[in-house]
């Protein structure tokens, strides 16, 4: 039996974009989100969120900046309309990403597909940030030419930390595919020549996170449609953002997850945008993906009916008290 081209359903599974507004009869917050978190703190570091596209955030906490899975260049695989090639050459728009990173002290990187990993090298070069990740993450980082004391292997379990935020590890899983599976599975447990294509960068396993400012919101990050319950028992984070699957192959998905994280306040989708093209507000979507966004929309609402979801936009600050 011959399988279909690769397309974006596919390939991982994330869905479609809105512009703010009411979707589904879900409460939506506006451009600056207050969500009551399960604590109100007194005096706690200041903290603003921005959409960097995909599953990628800026958060400026005080004088510092952490970025998760910063994906700014954002090049043409065919992904999204039935063409994908897999030989496509790894490219860095230097011009793009000058504005956006900031001057990070950290990057957070959930797993090493190219449409997370790809810019983290160069952004670490210029920000001189240390880079977190899996073990093939720290091994790419050696091949891509960063020195290993910027970068920090981490497994799952780890709470680190920074001063003016934590971040605890959280060992995850990758979504799938509607074949049960994924592209560019795989690890690299040596360092490898330095990656040409986006299949020279696997899937490297899958880590969340969560960040919790001091005296602020914990915010829960995951680059990736897929989670093991037990790991996120006693998490309880006031912000989650998760990613939206573009299948149905992975068992109950909102409702297990959001159990699981107990039902946080605020509720962010990610990974929903089609990430081949600028940062151009309203984020850009196929008709497919909207579809599903606004099914998994819908299962929010059911499932945890009294959680704000808020729709985000690129760039935007955001801040959550």
């Amino acid at each position: 039996m011959t399988e279909p081209p690769l397309s974006r359903r596919r390939f991982l599974g994330t869905t479609a974009g809105a512009a703010l507004g009411t979707v589904a009869g879900t409460t939506v917050l506006p451009a600056t989100a207050t969500a009551a978190p399960r604590r109100r703190p007194s005096r706690g570091v200041p903290a603003t969120f921005r959409w960097l596209g995909t599953s990628g955030w800026r958060v400026d906490l005080g004088a510092k900046t952490l970025l998760i899975d910063p994906y700014l260049s954002r090049f043409r695989t065919g992904l999204f309309d039935g063409q994908f090639n897999p030989d496509t050459p790894l490219t860095v728009d230097v011009e793009r990403i000058a504005d956006h990173p900031g001057t990070p002290q950290a990057i957070l990187v959930t797993h090493t597909h190219w449409d997370h990993y790809n810019d983290v090298p160069h952004i670490a070069q210029r920000s001189g940030a240390r880079v977190f990740g899996t073990l093939t993450a720290y091994h790419l980082g050696l091949a891509g030419g960063l020195p290993s004391s910027q970068l920090s292997p981490v497994k799952g379990g780890e709470v680190l930390d920074f001063g003016e935020y934590t971040v605890e590890v959280v060992a995850a899983l990758h979504s799938r595919n509607a074949s049960y599976s994924m592209a560019f599975p795989g690890v690299r447990m040596a360092v490898p020549d330095k990656p040409a294509t986006i299949a020279d960068l696997p899937e490297g396993d899958t880590l969340a996170y969560q960040v919790t400012v001091k005296g602020g919101p914990s915010v829960f990050f995951m680059g990736a449609s897929d989670f093991v319950e037990r790991n996120l028992t006693g998490l309880s984070p006031d912000v989650a953002m998760v990613a939206v699957p573009s299948t149905d192959v992975t068992h109950t998905y909102v409702p297990r997850l959001l159990a699981a994280l107990g039902r946080p306040a605020t509720i962010v989708p990610v990974h929903w945008d089609n990430f081949e093209v600028p940062l151009t507000n309203p984020p850009t979507t196929t008709p497919g993906d909207q579809k599903r966004l606004d099914a998994f929309l819908a299962a929010v609402r059911e499932s945890a009916p009294r959680t704000k979801i808020l729709l985000p936009r690129y760039l935007t600050p955001y801040t959550f008290a």
